[in-house]
């Protein structure tokens, strides 16, 4: 069974993601800040993550990416940013943090199936 990590800061916001995944038959793992979630990716070594940008704490999603990036258990991680930030600066940013793909807020659920069915399909098989 694949695993997605989604970190969002909005608890209504990761249930709703987790219950759309799981009717795919996906695990879904949850954290509530970059900090969490950068935790969370290393010990979890998710299939997919789904990060949104705005959270609290000190790391915001750019620096969560850039760090996920940097680290081999997780640089090669496909990571979906979803956030409510649409702006073509914010995308820029995201692109260049290492994000595979982007989906703004407020957001379709068939879109964001169609994303992570397609990230999905690229992932080998884990041992």
């Amino acid at each position: 069974m694949k695993k997605i990590l989604v970190v969002d800061d909005q608890l209504t916001v990761r249930r709703l993601v987790e219950m759309t995944l799981e009717t795919r038959g996906l695990r879904v793992l949850q954290a509530e800040s970059g900090e969490a979630g950068v935790a969370l990716a290393r010990a979890g070594r998710p299939d997919l993550i789904i990060m949104d940008i705005m959270m609290p704490g000190g790391m915001d999603g750019f620096e969560a990416v850039r760090l996920l990036r940097a680290q081999p258990e997780t640089h090669a991680c496909p990571i979906i940013m979803l956030t409510a930030k649409d702006q073509k600066s914010e995308r820029l940013r995201a692109f260049e943090a290492g994000v595979s793909d982007y989906l703004a807020k407020p957001f379709k659920l068939s879109e964001l199936l169609q994303k992570v069915d397609s990230l999905l399909s690229c992932v080998p098989v884990k041992d």
